[in-house]
């Protein structure tokens, strides 16, 4: 394979990897009820993703188009992990450590494809990926900022009548 094929095929896996992002955080923030501020910050970066998913469409058809089925089985993927947490209690907490590591999967990825389009000359996907990349790192930043905050809240919910689960 060569350098521009494995480009393209590492540019659809982040593709997919956004579609997956949605489908999770649009999943999380639907039962975020009592975490406002946590909620506030998935609907601001599921705008961002949105935003992303698109940009990293539009530089996949500008080279060959996208790949339909690694994006179905990245959306069942993540509807799999959202099902996963409807039924735990603590599921606010475990939503944000596998945010806080999907995340870190999304920086390290767009690292990859800065490198690679620096190899290949591709200036228009370096700028795209850089932002892309900032907002995965402010994602990240802000999840590891308030983690003892939401564990904090979600711990003293647990005496209350309130539901800690959102």
């Amino acid at each position: 394979m060569e350098i521009h094929d494995t480009y393209l095929s590492w540019l659809r896996d982040a593709h997919a990897m956004e579609e997956q992002a949605l489908a999770m955080l649009a999943s999380m923030s639907d039962r975020l009820a009592h975490y406002d501020s946590l909620r506030a910050r998935i609907d601001q970066h599921i705008a961002e993703t949105q935003r992303q998913k698109e940009a990293l469409r539009q530089l996949l058809e500008r080279d060959s188009g996208t790949s339909l089925m690694k994006d179905v089985s990245g959306k069942i993927l993540a509807t799999g992990q959202a099902l996963g947490g409807v039924f735990a209690s603590d599921e606010v907490i475990k939503g944000t450590i596998a945010g806080y590591t999907f995340e870190h999967m999304e920086i390290a990825s767009y690292n990859v494809l800065i490198a690679t389009a620096r190899i290949i000359g591709d200036s228009e996907a370096i700028k795209i990926y850089e932002q892309n990349l900032a907002e995965e790192q402010s994602m990240a930043n802000w999840l590891a900022q308030n983690i003892e905050a939401t564990t904090d809240f979600y711990l003293r919910s647990l005496g209350s009548d309130e539901p800690a689960k959102g």
